[in-house]
């Protein structure tokens, strides 16, 4: 089952933040700069937490992942420009 998670970094070296970047963009929507939005299974938040400690340099960089519970989704507030993303297999018309 997926869930609901926003993704924030904050990467040093424009190098690292390039790569974690493109693969923050594999898994989620880019909804600003370094955020991303993602609904992801456990495997796949496992698989961009181990890619991401490939690229990171702990001491230099951040990579924050929050867990946004399903009743507190509809809760989310945006101003100005954007959506929350929406579920997958979702169809918005």
């Amino acid at each position: 089952m997926r869930s609901f998670f926003l993704l924030a970094y904050d990467i040093a070296d424009n190098k690292r933040r390039a790569k974690i970047a493109k693969l923050m963009e594999a898994m989620g929507e880019r909804v600003q700069g370094s955020v991303f939005e993602a609904y992801l299974d456990a495997a796949e938040l496992q698989k961009v937490v181990k890619k991401s400690e490939k690229v990171m340099k702990m001491e230099e960089d951040s990579l924050r992942i929050y867990f946004l519970c399903e009743s507190c989704r509809p809760k989310l507030k945006t101003l100005g420009q954007g959506k929350p993303t929406p579920p997958p297999d979702t169809l918005i018309v």
